[in-house]
């Protein structure tokens, strides 16, 4: 799974979602992109399960970016434990994704397969996507 391999922090406060992303909301690398029609944040088992989706259904063929990276932890306290006794211990690693951020991007291969790879991945995000190219935008 992707995670950070050191931060200044180990806990972080969950934080806001309003707004749309700037940064990171053209393709940039390849020709092809995912973007995200919604706030979330999203698991590093949802961005594996996503690249891998994608990689296999282009049988290795072109080249995948991945756009975000997982570097927030995601805190829980054990089960039945009561109120107070301080935040729990970090348990996951999300990415915070908001309207327009590109989370995917592929070249190398044509655009009826980019765009069934790029649905399959889509599937395995919890947000609503929207399959882009770089002569669309």
């Amino acid at each position: 799974m992707m995670m950070p391999k050191k931060v200044k922090y180990r806990k972080q406060q969950r934080g806001r979602m309003a707004g749309k992303a700037w940064r990171g909301s053209s393709v940039a690398f390849g020709d092809f992109g995912l973007k995200a029609m919604e706030c979330a944040w999203i698991t590093d088992r949802q961005i594996e399960a996503a690249r891998v989706a994608m990689t296999r259904s282009i049988k290795r063929g072109g080249k995948v970016w991945i756009r975000l990276f997982p570097d927030k932890p995601i805190t829980k306290k054990p089960a039945e434990t009561r109120m107070g006794k301080g935040k729990g211990a970090p348990e996951q690693w999300v990415a915070v994704v908001r309207p327009g951020k590109v989370l995917f991007e592929m070249e190398g291969v044509d655009r009826p397969t980019a765009e069934a790879a790029m649905r399959l991945a889509a599937h395995k995000l919890p947000i609503k996507t929207r399959f882009v190219s770089r002569a669309s935008e």
